[in-house]
């Protein structure tokens, strides 16, 4: 079954235009979905919609949309109320300015959506806007009216296509001063920081999609399983965070960085000591100190004199 997209309309940059459409990049059809039970009869609780005043039983295709104009006011608003609302964002992304993606803090970023090109015809336009955005290193910002609400957008390249990110705006996201207001204003330690920034270097690699497996859900799931069958299960023992001050940082920091050395000492030292047994088979190495706690090898008997 063909994908449906959840908005179609025009992407435009000054004259330039291309039809597209966006597609839902986020399913939660894989996640675990629970019901309300009620455990005295094991039947499932069944979500019933109420009239506030009568108590009347109403189906949801029988509701209308309200707005409260003052308390318990409402006046209402149907299709065409809606349809009356509409301005051009409702149909087309015009790009307003392109700015750098650093410039965007990540707090504003909200949902993702794949924007595609609608039909064969669009497909030329919409590689050329694709590949200029990517050349020049920059973010489109657009504007698209989504679920009745007009949003600011973000849209960038992702692999062969553009991906649209929509934003919160300013008044959705809470202000951190209060938060961080209690934060020395003072500069740490030249030398901690250098052994914090060697540890991230030392535990810097690549992003894999396989980072944001959900492991509480994999965990669950082997106790449902286990639940299902009738048989129980006890989670492995795990040693618990220690949530203590940290008396002193710099031993704290050298301890990490051992910590990670030695992980990658023992991850790397299977090969290179097989390598090194072949080669002392193959050739006789030349005498070297004897290792401490190592065995000494008991000494050869003298060779006897030949007797003429």
């Amino acid at each position: 079954m063909a994908e449906r997209p959840i908005w179609r309309g025009h992407l435009r940059l000054a004259l330039v235009s291309c039809p597209v459409a966006l597609y839902t990049a986020h399913r939660e059809s894989a996640n675990l979905h629970f019901n309300f039970i009620n455990p005295k009869t094991g039947n499932r609780v069944r979500m019933v919609t109420l009239d506030a005043q009568t108590d009347e039983e109403l189906s949801r295709r029988d509701l209308a949309r309200g707005y409260e104009f003052e308390k318990d006011h409402y006046v209402l608003l149907d299709d065409e109320d809606f349809e009356k609302a509409r301005i051009d964002s409702s149909s087309t992304l015009n790009v307003e300015k392109f700015v750098t993606a650093e410039s965007i803090d990540p707090v504003y970023y909200d949902t993702s959506y794949y924007m595609a090109p609608d039909g064969d015809a669009a497909q030329d336009v919409y590689v050329v806007l694709r590949d200029a955005i990517r050349q020049a290193k920059t973010v489109a910002l657009s504007r698209l009216v989504i679920s009745r609400r007009e949003r600011a957008v973000a849209i960038m390249p992702m692999e062969n296509g553009l991906v649209v990110h929509t934003l919160y705006e300013t008044r959705d996201v809470a202000n951190p001063k209060n938060l961080f207001s209690s934060v020395p204003a003072q500069k740490p330690e030249a030398d901690m920081v250098k052994l914090a920034t060697q540890l991230i270097e030392r535990q810097s690699g690549v992003f894999q999609p396989t980072d944001l497996d959900d492991r509480y859900e994999a965990r669950l799931r082997e106790v449902i399983d286990a639940k299902v069958r009738g048989s129980g299960f006890k989670p492995a023992a795990e040693a618990a965070p220690e949530r203590g001050n940290v008396i002193d940082l710099m031993a704290a920091l050298k301890r990490s960085l051992g910590q990670v050395d030695g992980k990658a000492k023992a991850g790397g030292a299977a090969k290179p000591a097989k390598a090194e047994a072949a080669r002392s088979k193959a050739a006789p190495s030349k005498k070297e100190p004897v290792k401490a706690g190592a065995r000494k090898a008991a000494p050869k008997p003298a060779a006897r004199k030949r007797t003429g």
